[in-house]
């Protein structure tokens, strides 16, 4: 007698739907098969990519692994795609895209976080099933975070490369991994300079510290806050940060910085001094000097920077919007952002302009990352910053941040990296089009124009 899945036909299809055009070819039935550990390893594994369901009394939850199913007690620590789902009431499957490390123990099937963390898990022998908090949460669970299960099964999934979700997840995987090896290879044009900066300015609450906190994320692995983020009703930053990016935990400072500043405000003597916005430029803004709306740095402060040299100052500046507040800027707003714009072209800093918290950006997906900015939005806030500032679009980005999240997005990690390789593009420029008398080690006071 042919062993048949649990599955109706509307939730097989459904899940095909969601992995692509696949099949499904049922390996293991618990209450068919021997209900351990070790049986279903050996139905399981080296199989391919596989799909566990379990049954809740008013859920189907899973997960799928893209690789081997893991041998018994194997932990290599490499993480691997893996995809969660819950389906009710035959309803279309809710997903969580998260890198996972899946082990096999004596006991049961783990899936450990980037933080090490337990996700999920299946304890074949006493059907119970294990989901953390956040990814109940995420997969809108009403269930305990440990439940029993009626039931659980396990699926070898093929044609997974003929398309759908899985298959256009993998493709931004592999293009995160490009453009990260590209930018840990970065070096500044002519080796000119040490290192490079990119000084962040924007409303409160555009985003700046958020995008710092998301690079450093991507090239540490996992979720970091390093910079305190503000809201439009807040203003956390009030010192001038200069972060350094390490590669990993205890890699090496990459040679790209990005420079934070306090935010802009429409109000006058409130927010950042226009003031302090050529100093800043020009290399002689301290890191951790500490704003003041009401009176800039001068050359009198203790530590203001006398003689910058290249490596100081300022290589592009990224013009920071939120992307649901462009049409609502005030002309008092835009006039600030002008002034900072003749300072910048004064001083022949390239400029790009960053648009944050754009909701659509999984989007991305249906055109394999070849046109992102038709892809996520509307035309119209590109072209309302592009008339504002003059900015070229290719120039005019957009990124989704990390907020709240609690692992890493392989969608957002490609659109934050493609944002600073095209930052780096547009220092190299500017750096290739430097007049020799500016590329000496130390720029000096005479060079930059200095002005108090």
């Amino acid at each position: 007698m042919a062993v048949t899945t649990r599955l109706t036909w509307n939730e097989e299809k459904s899940l095909q739907k969601l992995l692509g055009n696949v099949s499904l070819t049922l390996l293991f039935k618990s209450h068919v098969h021997d209900c351990c550990t070790e049986d279903m390893v050996n139905r399981c594994c080296r199989q391919g990519s596989t799909l566990t369901v379990v049954y809740l009394p008013n859920h189907i939850v899973g997960a799928f692994i893209c690789g081997q199913y893991p041998e018994m007690c194997e932990d290599s620590g490499n993480q691997t795609s893996s995809l969660y789902f819950s389906i009710k009431n035959n309803k279309t499957a809710i997903t969580e895209f998260l890198n996972a490390a899946p082990k096999i123990t004596s006991e049961k099937l783990i899936f450990y976080s980037s933080s090490h963390e337990e996700l999920f898990s299946l304890t074949p022998e006493d059907f119970t099933v294990y989901i953390h908090t956040l990814l109940r949460n995420k997969l809108q669970l009403n269930c305990p975070e440990r439940s029993e299960c009626l039931e659980y099964e396990v699926f070898r999934v093929e044609g997974i490369e003929d398309g759908g979700y899985i298959n256009r997840i993998a493709g931004a995987i592999q293009h995160r991994k490009r453009l990260l090896e590209d930018l840990r290879a970065y070096r500044p044009y002519g080796d000119l300079t040490s290192e490079v900066r990119i000084l962040l300015l924007g409303p409160v609450g555009s985003g700046k510290s958020s995008f710092f906190n998301s690079v450093k994320s991507v090239f540490h692995g996992r979720m970091t806050c390093q910079a305190a983020v503000g809201s439009d009703t807040t203003r956390i930053t009030e010192l001038y940060r200069i972060y350094s990016i390490k590669d990993g935990k205890d890699g090496e400072s990459l040679p790209f910085k990005l420079c934070d500043s306090m935010g802009l405000d429409e109000k006058e003597g409130a927010g950042l001094c226009m003031d302090d916005i050529p100093h800043i430029l020009k290399g002689c803004t301290p890191d951790r000097y500490r704003f003041s709306p009401q009176q800039p740095i001068t050359s009198e402060h203790p530590t203001f920077i006398m003689s910058p040299s290249l490596k100081d100052r300022i290589h592009c500046v990224a013009y920071v919007f939120s992307s649901d507040s462009i049409s609502s800027l005030s002309s008092e707003m835009v006039e600030k952002f002008k002034l900072i714009q003749k300072e910048v072209l004064n001083c022949g800093v390239p400029q790009v302009a960053l648009l944050t918290k754009v909701k659509n950006y999984h989007e991305v997906l249906q055109d394999n990352f070849l046109n992102m900015k038709q892809s996520m939005t509307s035309k119209i806030e590109v072209i309302k910053v592009q008339k504002m500032l003059n900015i070229p679009i290719f120039n005019i980005m957009m990124v989704e941040n990390y907020a709240s999240e609690w692992e890493l997005d392989p969608l957002k990690d490609v659109l934050i990296l493609s944002v600073l390789k095209q930052m780096l593009r547009a220092i190299d420029d500017f750096l290739e089009d430097l007049p020799v008398e500016k590329t000496d080690k130390v720029v000096g006071m005479s060079q930059l124009h200095m002005v108090d």
